[in-house]
Parts: structure tokens; C-alpha cells; sequence
């Protein structure tokens, strides 16, 4: 760790007491911690090492697809919203929507065109200035300090975000009080307790502070119900999707592709098991 300096995550992001013990991983910046109440991971990184790594994304492109990954990205959100739309039980007409640490505005660009009135939230100056140059809007800073009413929103996204955050905690609890009741909260993150992060070890991408810009803090499905919980919200239910068991270039051509095979057989699997690497809750304000 760097020059021995603190850990810039000490507790339990979900609101546990319970001790942090060795994980058993080890990486570049030290040893992933384990909640030993809910299993939650937590990264050694400083707080500088944190603040660096969070540069990958703090540029005026944010985290718009390039033209090879429009359409996936275009299907993934419109699926995404779908399902948003079947919890809700409302046209999309009707739906108000936040999506927060919205970037430059990939993901608000498809909700429009899909009927929903869409507006974000993003800290990045820059990545915000993007999407509003574009037509969208965006309030520059952190959810908090756009001070919303009670109850405004139907719908409010958090894609990939929580494993970005030291206190995903409060994040939620502030989506629960601007949540309409009956209104949904979407949680994208990577799913530590999958048989990808298993398999793999320190070499899963999802772990990288610096290869996805500041992931400190490794959500699994029962820490992500049991912080649900905690702020207020149901679980409506959990989904987890695809295994992998090599990042590319991490094995020869040949490997690679008996990998892919095992991992495209075990697909279904890990849905059914809940061991899928990709974890999307849906997380409901009580009626």
C-alpha cells in the first residue's frame, strides 16, 4: 500500500459493524478486505490512489460508446428499461427518470428515445457539459446537492456507480427520498460472489481500481438486498448474467476460445445459481 497510508475504505459501505477480515485476495494495492457480516469486499486502495484511478473517465467523451459498441450498448439500455417499465406497470410516456452519475449522457439519449422524461446527475464537469451540449439535462455535482423534492422520481437508475463509492449507504437513502412510492431504483455492479470472480481471482477486471476507474467497494446479491433494506427499499428481485473465466490476453488463442465455450454452457446456470459476473437489482420504494 502506498507509503503505508490508510485505507481510504475502513468500514462496511452497507451498513455493517461487523469486523473486516483477509479476503484471500491480493491486489496491486493490497489485500481485499471481507465484511464478515455480509460478505461485502473492500478494497486497500489510499484515498490518492482512489482519486487518480477516477481520471479514466473525467473527460469530455465520459462514457459515450464508440461506433463499434453503439448498437450492444442501444440493445442493453433498451432491455434495461424494459424491465423498468414491467416493475413500474407504467408506459414510458409517464415516467420520470434520474439516471444518476449519467456521464455524458449514452444512457439518457436511449431513455428519450424510448418515451421517458429523462434527466441526470453527474459529477464530472466536462462529462456533464457533453450531454447538456447535446440537449440533455444534467446537474453538475453529486446527487445530494441537487437538494430534489420528496418523491419526485419514478424511476432512478445507478449504472455501474455503487462500486465506485465509499458510502453507497447514503446514496441510496437519498434515492429513497426522492423515489415516488412505488417507484424503482436500478443497481448495475459487478457481482463478486459470481463463479467469474471465483475462478479468477485478482485477474477479474471487475476488481481493477485503475482498468475501470475506482472500484473500491465489491457488491454481492445478498450485501445489495440487505443495503436495500437498510434504506428503506424491497427487493423486487435480483438478476445475474455471464460467466467468463480468462480476461483477454490473459491465455493463448486456443485456451481462450475452450474458455469462452465453458463459459457460454454455463451461462443459464449461473442465472438460475445467481453466480452470473453482471448484477442488476431492482429495488422498490414501498407503496
Amino acid at each position: 500500500m502506498e507509503n503505508n497510508a490508510r485505507a481510504y475504505v475502513i468500514v462496511c459501505p452497507v451498513g455493517c459493524t461487523a469486523p473486516l477480515r483477509d479476503s484471500g485476495i491480493t491486489l496491486q494495492q493490497g489485500p481485499l478486505r471481507c465484511c464478515s457480516e455480509c460478505g461485502q469486499l473492500l478494497s486497500s486502495a489510499t484515498e490518492a490512489q482512489y482519486l487518480r484511478s477516477l481520471g479514466r473517465f473525467d473527460t469530455s467523451a465520459g462514457t459515450l460508446p464508440d461506433a463499434r459498441s453503439q448498437s450492444r450498448h442501444d440493445k442493453n439500455s433498451a432491455r434495461r428499461l424494459g424491465k423498468l417499465l414491467a416493475v413500474l406497470g407504467h408506459p414510458s410516456t409517464t415516467v420520470r427518470l434520474l439516471d444518476v452519475g449519467c456521464s455524458s449522457g449514452a444512457f439518457l439519449q436511449s431513455a428519450l428515445r424510448l418515451g421517458f422524461h429523462a434527466e441526470g446527475v453527474e459529477p464530472s464537469a466536462e462529462a456533464a457539459q457533453t450531454a447538456r451540449a447535446a440537449g440533455l439535462k444534467v446537474f453538475t455535482g453529486y446527487l445530494e446537492q441537487a437538494q430534489f423534492p420528496d418523491a419526485t422520481f419514478d424511476a432512478i437508475t445507478l449504472i455501474e456507480i455503487v462500486e465506485h463509492l465509499r458510502d453507497a449507504h447514503s446514496l441510496l437513502q437519498e434515492c429513497a427520498r426522492i423515489l415516488k412510492p412505488g417507484g424503482v431504483v436500478l443497481v448495475t455492479t459487478p457481482n463478486a460472489h459470481s463463479w467469474t470472480a471465483r475462478a479468477m481471482g485478482e485477474r477479474w477486471a471487475g476488481f481493477s481500481l485503475n482498468d475501470m476507474g475506482g472500484h473500491i467497494s465489491f457488491f454481492n446479491p445478498h450485501s445489495i438486498g440487505l443495503l436495500a433494506t437498510r434504506c428503506g427499499l424491497r427487493t423486487h428481485h435480483l438478476e445475474t448474467s455471464n460467466v467468463r473465466f480468462f480476461e483477454r490476453g490473459q491465455c493463448r488463442p486456443a485456451m481462450h476460445t475452450i474458455a469462452k465455450i465453458a463459459a457460454e454452457l454455463l451461462n443459464w446456470p449461473a442465472r438460475l445459481a445467481g453466480t452470473g459476473h453482471d448484477l442488476h437489482a431492482y429495488l422498490q420504494r414501498p407503496k
